[in-house]
């Protein structure tokens, strides 16, 4: 894998736009962590936690972010906000949008039932979001997130097969949601649009599938390892994307959850080194 194609992100550091997700370290800390691995190129974060400009002054290039959408309500309208997401990526340089189906709920651990009538507004929303960005030079995804209205198989389908929009594969969120992201790459590659490379605890996701722990929990509890370290096979999965043709990002992401501000040379560094090498040998 090309290093050039190879991002961070702040999640990897525990900043989260989940309220009370744990303690948040500075841009300044978190991009000077970066720089010291080698990392030039990053997603935004939480809306406003990496703007452009800062970027730009420590020469990280901006991939893009992550924006949560209610999509399914027919009583919101989620454009305007998705425009003015697509406007500050744009001004950035920024080419990827990452979508999620958004409950409206606070966090992740909850996710009440969307009506027939919402999941057709839903699917028509992401292509009317999808043909947004286009007109403005960004290409969009949907991310299969848990604790959102698109987390499990049958919704990954319902999404493949009801809408244009690609595929954000997070590896992690695609497992814990009971899809199996080797399997889905491999038949659905021509829909993917950005990666999301995480490496998980099968038996911690499985507690999480089966709701026997909350998703905020596990997250705490070591759900996310290292790259090479987990249950996946990454390298598969990194194999037929390439053999498909995949030209884009793939964003190394290890979601944290800290407690308090880590120690010089602390903290997620490890973990996010140990992740680096293996993506330099995939």
């Amino acid at each position: 894998m090309r290093a050039e194609r190879i991002a961070g992100a702040p999640i990897s550091w525990g900043v989260c736009e989940v309220p009370g997700w744990g303690h948040q370290l500075t841009p300044e800390r978190v991009l000077a962590e970066m720089a010291g691995l080698g990392i030039g190129a990053s997603e935004f974060g939480p809306d406003g936690f990496l703007p452009g400009p800062l970027l730009a002054a420590h020469g990280v290039t901006a991939v893009g972010g992550f924006v949560p959408a209610v999509l399914h309500d027919a009583e919101h309208d989620p454009l305007p906000g998705i425009r003015a997401a697509l406007d500050r990526f744009t001004a950035a340089g920024a080419r990827t949008l990452v979508l999620a189906a958004a409950t409206g709920l606070d966090g992740y651990d909850e996710r009440p039932a969307v009506s027939p009538e919402g999941w057709h507004l839903l699917l028509s929303r992401l292509d009317e979001a999808a043909a947004l960005a286009a007109s403005l030079g960004v290409t969009a995804t949907l991310h299969p997130h848990v604790g959102t209205v698109v987390e499990g198989p049958a919704e990954v389908d319902r999404v493949l097969d009801g809408s244009g929009i690609g595929l954000c594969l997070d590896t992690g969120h695609l497992l814990i949601g009971g899809t199996d992201p080797v399997a889905l790459a491999h038949r659905a590659a021509g829909r993917v649009g950005h990666v999301h490379l995480k490496d998980v605890d099968p038996d911690t996701a499985a507690a999480v599938r089966d709701g026997r722990t909350t998703y905020t929990a596990a997250v705490k509890d070591g759900l996310y390892r290292p790259l090479g370290h987990g249950g996946l096979d990454l390298r598969a999965l990194v194999t037929d994307l390439e053999a498909a043709g995949y030209t884009g990002w793939y964003v190394m992401e290890q979601d944290t959850v800290l407690t308090e501000e880590p120690p010089p040379d602390q903290g997620p560094l490890a973990d996010v080194r140990t992740s680096l090498r293996w993506l330099a040998d995939a």
